[in-house]
């Protein structure tokens, strides 16, 4: 890893340094310019960036000449690139570079409640995300889970949501598209976005869990190949045109879909990676991407993330890709409630989550069973300490600004969608006031 060019190397002072590099992949030259935070020139130094960051107020410092705070900016250079890429300025500022904030949403059944009372509670918080001006509600797609969720359809809730509100995007997280007819989605989800006129976010993916498969009939292994013929026609019937399709799943004879979207062409896609050959295809495809900490750890993550976007420039995409990190939040009114408070629901969320991936072994061939024993077998090992260093973010408003910055820097992320009640088990109203002070103590520092 490269030393601070000359002109740089003034502002390093009380082991910055070593705090700075702490954030940062391993495998990338990096530099560090204060003169940028105020908007110096890049060129005398960034020829070789390929992107460019000012991360969060260093603790401990001291406000620097000049500076507005003793903030410090990276430049990262990607050795596996064989040409400068280009320096996008607006990540100097932090006022300048808006993260996405999004809530996911699963409308969960409590213990002893009402599946009427599981729709109520999420629509009351999505009112309260519409006030407060979180940018987006994610829906999830659950099926036969009487005793998590009511969310079986998503797309109707997403109607639902867009009636009722006026400024908040609805999306998908996402729309398992193999389960359902693909001319069918095209024309739900135009609908939708006339109705929200053009709010609405389209994610896609087939579903890492063979159960709602066996019991729809649908083969697991024919997932990957469903998906990518549904697509095919979903994009074809949104040019508006009428077209015929002679796939190995469906056959369609010269349809015409209406409506057609709001949004031109059409909502933007979002495609879920958890597995790492997802990855490069997403990039290829130019797809922007969900991700999330369930299934690997940050460095595992990271090297995804570095073939998503290796794919994506040798694509001739522009730009460096899009992704969302989706994590469970959990705000508390000190550091000690913030760890103390969401314990019992996190430790059932985890534990759900590796007796899935233990029942599902087996269910899609070889491969897919031993990433699965392997996930399994690592969120049982996990411990409260494993959980809160490398797979939520927990803590005070302060604490969480600190944390979103470091996986920001770290995984190079364009927004977050906070699962605020993973596991199920934080109380309603505690849920409520996490999406306020996340709206009013934590967005305004990344917007």
């Amino acid at each position: 890893m490269a030393i601070a060019p000359a002109h740089a190397r003034g502002a390093w002072e009380r082991g910055w340094q070593e705090t700075a590099l702490s954030f940062l992949p391993t495998d990338y030259q990096t530099y560090v310019q204060y003169s940028a935070w105020n908007g110096g020139d890049l060129q005398e130094w960034g020829g070789a960036c390929h992107q460019f960051w000012c991360i969060g107020k260093i603790a401990g410092g001291d406000r620097l000449a000049g500076q507005l705070d003793p903030y410090f900016a990276l430049c990262f250079t990607d050795p596996t690139l064989d040409s400068p890429h280009h320096v996008d300025e607006s990540r100097a500022n932090p006022g300048a570079f808006h993260m996405h904030f999004g809530m996911f949403m699963q409308f969960e059944t409590r213990p002893g409640g009402s599946q009427a009372g599981a729709f109520a509670e999420g629509f009351e918080l999505v009112d309260a995300a519409e006030s407060c001006g979180l940018d987006g509600a994610w829906l999830a797609e659950m099926h036969f889970t009487p005793d998590r969720s009511v969310l079986s359809s998503p797309i109707t809730i997403a109607s639902s949501i867009a009636t009722r509100t006026r400024r908040l995007r609805i999306g998908m997280a996402v729309y398992v598209l193999p389960l359902n007819n693909p001319l069918r989605i095209a024309e739900e989800v135009a609908t939708v976005d006339q109705i929200s006129e053009g709010r609405f976010d389209f994610g896609i993916g087939r579903s890492g869990f063979a159960r709602s498969y066996d019991i729809y009939g649908v083969p697991y292994e024919e997932s990957r190949d469903r998906f990518r013929e549904a697509l095919e026609i979903i994009m074809q019937a949104w040019e508006g045109e009428p077209f015929s399709y002679d796939g190995k799943y469906h056959r369609v004879t010269n349809a015409t879909v209406s409506p057609m979207p709001y949004q031109k062409p059409h909502p933007p896609f979002r495609m879920a990676a958890t597995t790492a050959e997802t990855f490069p295809r997403a990039g290829a495809d130019g797809y922007p991407i969900f991700v999330g900490l369930r299934g690997m750890d940050v460095p595992e993550l990271r090297d995804n993330l570095k073939e998503y976007r290796r794919a994506w420039r040798v694509a001739g995409h522009e730009g460096d890709g899009d992704v969302s990190l989706r994590v469970p939040v959990y705000l508390g009114s000190s550091e000690r409630a913030a760890i103390e408070e969401p314990f019992e629901s996190i430790q059932n969320y985890f534990g759900r989550m590796g007796r899935l991936y233990a029942a599902e072994s087996g269910s899609a061939g070889i491969q897919q069973t031993e990433l699965r024993d392997q996930r399994a077998a690592r969120l049982s090992a996990l411990s409260y300490d494993d959980i809160l260093r490398t797979k939520v973010a927990f803590g005070t408003a302060e604490g969480l600004v600190d944390r979103f910055t470091e996986l920001r820097v770290e995984l190079g992320l364009d927004g977050i969608v906070a699962e605020l009640n993973a596991g199920g088990m934080i109380p309603h109203d505690v849920v409520l006031r996490n999406i306020r002070a996340l709206c009013e103590k934590v967005m305004p520092a990344f917007k």
